[in-house]
């Protein structure tokens, strides 16, 4: 069977080979009802654009890349769905590859997407002590989940403020005696930790009792830990505990109940990083509100800034705090960017006697859906 050629699309449109390429190129260009005739001329053809030749046709390549660490997490799927959802409001297709947290398979899909011919690339580096973002990069990139004070774009949360969220909350919900449990291995779980320790200083009737252990995404550690919470005398038991992670808050709550106490009756428990493929407990987790994609829709919103600057102000923007240099009269645009994604508080029975949450229940926000995982990914 015969290719279809871009001068076959003309021929059935009935419109000039140059309008043909307007549309696919500059569609900007094309009225909407000559442009619509001709991608259902496209469809009908199931023709397909020689990227190569649009490029040098003087097109533009409206793909952007996405490069993830691993996809075990909510967080990162959060991602995609926020950055596929932003990228389509400009005509743009988000293509994403996994480097499994194996740094030499990250560095070869680096290399990959900078020697295609896509428009610009978000990248969330895997984990480490030690990250530079990348050396003169072939196109326009935003670094997501991290940051470094070399010149560049970067989306994160606010880690801190995620602790200091959920311990305001323990302190408003008349915790006593608090345990913090979770390995903070990494700077974002160190952030979180040092947000919590931040707020408690206010609080000195407050016990505060920090507990380094529990890997990040072990639920059996969260178990484990919940149940040597359980089996305290009354008095040396912890009344509130924060998991770093849900997946280590969702683990104490299973460990807690497993020795016959209940959640929150005698032991309030709450997470931080609003994963929702961890809710899986029959006790809805009080967390924070999910940030990854409000992190994948700002990453976009900032690479658009440089691809498409006429769009810049027709699209609404992510409500984000900004950290960035002052422009100067030369530089239209600051060299380094932080966009920070302010946390929201998911208020929920973990942390809630049933009699107050179903007094709650009538006053919900109707922009906070019950557990829908659909809703939080």
């Amino acid at each position: 069977m015969a290719k279809v050629k871009i001068i076959d699309v003309a021929r059935a449109a009935g419109v000039s080979l140059g309008t043909v390429s307007n549309a696919l190129n500059h569609p900007e260009k094309v009225r909407p009802e000559t442009r619509r005739l001709i991608e259902e001329t496209i469809r009908e053809l199931g023709y397909t654009p020689n990227q190569s030749a649009r490029m040098l046709a003087g097109g533009h390549n409206k793909i952007v890349g996405l490069v993830l660490p691993q996809l075990n997490h909510g967080f990162c799927l959060q991602i995609i769905s926020g950055a596929q959802n932003e990228a389509l409001k400009y005509g743009y297709t988000l293509i994403f590859a996994v480097s499994g947290r194996d740094a030499s398979l990250e560095e070869q899909l680096l290399r990959h997407f900078m020697g295609t011919q896509i428009a610009g690339l978000l990248f969330q580096p895997i984990s480490r002590e030690a990250w530079s973002p990348l050396p003169n990069p072939t196109l326009p990139v935003v670094y997501l989940d991290a940051a470094s004070e070399d010149d560049g774009s970067y989306v994160l949360a606010d880690y801190e403020a995620q602790g200091r969220l959920i311990a305001e909350h323990a302190a408003a919900r008349g915790a006593s005696h608090v345990a913090v449990i979770g390995c903070a291995s990494d700077t974002m779980l160190a952030q979180r930790v040092a947000g919590i320790r931040d707020v408690f200083a206010a609080y000195p009737d407050i016990q505060l009792e920090i507990i380094d252990a529990g890997e990040w995404d072990v639920s059996g550690d969260g178990f484990g830990l919940g149940q040597q919470f359980a089996q305290r005398d009354e008095d040396s038991r912890p009344d509130f505990v924060i998991g770093i992670t849900d997946v280590l808050a969702t683990g104490a709550i299973a460990g807690i109940r497993a020795c016959g106490l209940s959640v929150p009756e005698d032991i309030c428990v709450a997470g931080c990083d609003g994963n929702p493929l961890a809710w899986s407990t029959g006790v809805t987790l009080t967390t924070c509100a999910p940030a990854g994609y409000e992190i994948g829709r700002k990453g976009i919103q900032l690479l658009m800034e440089e691809l498409e600057p006429e769009h810049e102000n027709q699209v609404s923007r992510v409500s984000v705090w900004s950290r960035s240099p002052a422009s100067t009269e030369d530089d239209e645009r600051p060299s380094r960017r932080v966009e920070l994604v302010r946390p929201f508080l998911l208020d929920r029975s973990s942390t809630h006697p049933e009699g107050v949450m179903a007094c709650m229940a009538g006053h919900r926000s109707p922009q906070v859906p019950e557990t829908n995982l659909g809703s939080y990914l």
